[in-house]
């Protein structure tokens, strides 16, 4: 049933307000709750593997169930929530495997993406790679401040969707877009109070500088090398919280 236990929606029942979802024609309620949600389970508030109780979600964001089902059809296809016949909703859950998987397609689709985007990107797309290189290098993450890391988190995505922007492939950005979600997911919930072992800030100037300049050997190498190490430190994470 999807109605089963009350822990379903944790801290989400105290921190969503009961109104301001409007349909303004362009994001409707059904998509803004994706968005909600999804935001949700990337960092962790969801907890992976929880149930989603419909009737107590309805009533969290004073919403119907059909734009609810609505939003929670979009994060199925993101890979972020499961739903099995006679069991209902939940948020889908991690594994090792998973984060392998996530972490190898990131390393192929998103480096072509970043080799296209060399091909075909613009001085507009350089500029733009620069300008989000700026903003994530002066924003602070400290770890005793969250909403930095908020606004880190934000920052660090916008840097790695500019990279890619100019490729010219709308699919293909989607899927990267997915695949970055689903490893964020696992980024900063095992990451997200450790300083790392590697200066990361260094290696975002090192791909933009390589991106913008075209040497595309060497940007789409920094970029492979970026992708991998932050996955083998999130496995490492994870094998030592006895998650197989």
């Amino acid at each position: 049933m999807d109605t089963a236990d009350d822990s379903s929606l944790g801290p989400l029942t105290e921190d969503v307000p009961s109104t301001g979802f409007l349909d303004d024609g362009k994001n409707t309620i059904g998509s803004q709750l994706a968005s909600r949600l999804r935001e949700a389970i990337i960092s962790g508030e969801l907890e992976a593997g929880s149930k989603i109780n419909l009737d107590k979600a309805r009533k969290t964001f004073n919403v119907s169930l059909s734009p609810l089902r609505e939003g929670l059809a979009r994060l199925i296809s993101d890979g972020l929530v499961e739903f099995q016949d006679n069991r209902g909703y939940r948020v889908a859950p991690i594994s090792l495997a998973n984060l392998e998987e996530v972490t190898s397609l990131r390393e192929e689709l998103e480096v072509f993406a970043l080799r296209e985007s060399m091909r075909l990107g613009d001085v507009e797309w350089e500029g733009n790679i620069m300008r989000a290189l700026h903003r994530l290098n002066r924003s602070e993450r400290d770890a005793a401040r969250p909403e930095t890391l908020e606004q880190w988190e934000a920052l660090h995505r916008e840097f790695h969707l500019t990279l890619i922007s100019g490729c010219g492939k709308p699919l293909l950005l989607h899927f990267c877009s997915l695949l970055l979600n689903l490893n964020d997911r696992y980024r900063r919930v095992f990451l997200i109070r450790t300083s790392g072992d590697r200066n990361v800030g260094q290696e975002h100037s090192e791909i933009a500088q390589g991106a913008v300049a075209r040497d595309v050997d060497y940007a789409c190498e920094k970029l492979r090398q970026h992708i991998h190490r932050t996955g083998t430190n999130l496995r490492n994470h994870l094998a030592a919280k006895g998650i197989a």
